[in-house]
């Protein structure tokens, strides 16, 4: 039986439900890949998003991927980079998802790309929507559209418009030393954190652009007075005091729109094209639920990465959530790892079974959260089939 929508949700489910969300992934794969350990044995399960961390994934060799996204728009992008993989060049792969943009979009496409497309939907969403890698218009780059594309580019705009603060964040990113870059963020702080800033962060259209239901929303009301901007001044501040940004390139995204040669994903280095071409076959899209993915396809998997999509399945539907819980675990190998991440900083959500087959790993998943370079979840949880 249907759910029925709380207002709230209902915008939340227009935006995610007709638009592409994420155009690039948030959870950082270096991370991922330390506490996954893929080999040539792994079949994983993971959640679509932007389709970056499967590529990466690929650097492993594992035997095979199979993305999972309920966004058909989703599996759409990683359907376009699984092309221009196989039907076209480093450099056309790079112009598109490092620069964002490609001069030639549209001969490309209509000649080398589109019938590479493994997907009906997603020629039917890039015959319409080409004209995000086009560099023209007032947003240059296809990382400024989708729904937390545009936001970014909102905030771009801010900063540009405010010469000081944007002087003061391309010196950031510059900076020689830890204790410079950490001067250089508090003094950013002030300027950024204003009032008018907290409120428009605080409104659920702008949490929804980037993928924020209103149960993380309340989380964050919940666990800090300043609600989700006092959960991203917490995040900030660790990310840009504690780190070295210099391969930081998740947020120099943010700041211009594109990689650079010298900070980018791996997927995206140039020595690793080959390889990524020869393994492109094994990931396998899947515009569905993790469940019904497992109903359709019962296995034994090695693997599972749900994001943080849990999150939303305890506050809204808890006989769903522990569905996934029960196909997981009778699809899982003995010692098949499954990682997930939370808005809250400590997950009460997961159902007594669970938590009797399963062994939460704390060392190594502490350890390997602080080094991640996102900083966005409060907190990564990686579980262990007994």
């Amino acid at each position: 039986m249907a759910i029925p929508l709380k207002p709230k949700d209902w915008i939340f489910k227009q935006i995610h439900g007709n638009n592409l969300v994420y155009n690039t992934c948030w959870e950082d794969p270096r991370c991922d890949r330390q506490l996954l350990e893929l080999d040539a044995d792994s079949q994983v399960v993971m959640i679509t998003s932007a389709g970056c961390n499967a590529l990466e994934y690929l650097l492993d060799q594992p035997a095979q991927i199979h993305c999972v996204d309920m966004n058909p728009r989703q599996n759409a992008l990683l359907d376009l980079k699984l092309a221009t993989l196989q039907s076209a060049d480093y450099e056309a792969l790079y112009q598109l998802f490092g620069h964002g943009k490609h001069a030639d979009i549209q001969y490309m496409y209509q000649s080398q790309l589109r019938e590479s497309l493994s997907q009906s939907t997603s020629q039917e969403y890039w015959d319409k929507h080409l004209h995000f890698f086009n560099g023209n218009g007032i947003r240059k780059s296809f990382y400024h559209y989708s729904t937390s594309g545009t936001f970014a580019w909102m905030a771009q705009q801010y900063m540009k418009a405010q010469r000081k603060l944007y002087n003061l964040v391309h010196q950031l990113f510059e900076a020689e030393s830890l204790d410079r870059q950490a001067a250089i963020y508090y003094e950013i702080e002030k300027k950024l954190f204003t009032p008018f800033i907290e409120w428009w962060v605080n409104r659920h259209f702008t949490m929804c652009l980037v993928g924020v239901p209103s149960s993380q929303q309340k989380l964050f009301v919940e666990q800090y007075e300043r609600g989700a901007m006092g959960f991203i001044q917490k995040c900030l501040k660790r990310v840009f005091t504690e780190q070295s940004l210099h391969d930081n390139y998740f947020w120099r995204l943010y700041l211009h729109g594109r990689y650079s040669v010298d900070c980018r994903p791996a997927y995206l280095e140039k020595g690793n094209f080959e390889l990524l071409k020869t393994q492109r076959h094994k990931i396998q899209l899947n515009t569905t639920t993790i469940s019904r993915l497992l109903q359709q396809n019962p296995g034994k998997y090695s693997h599972y990465v749900l994001l943080d999509h849990q999150d939303w399945l305890a506050a809204n539907n808890q006989a769903a959530l522990e569905e996934e819980w029960d196909l997981i675990l009778k699809n899982s190998r003995p010692g098949a790892r499954i990682l997930l991440r939370s808005a809250a900083e400590e997950i009460d959500f997961f159902p007594d079974f669970v938590l009797d087959a399963v062994t939460f790993e704390q060392e190594k998943t502490s350890a390997t959260h602080q080094q991640d370079r996102v900083g966005t979840y409060a907190s990564v949880y990686l579980g262990i089939v007994k």
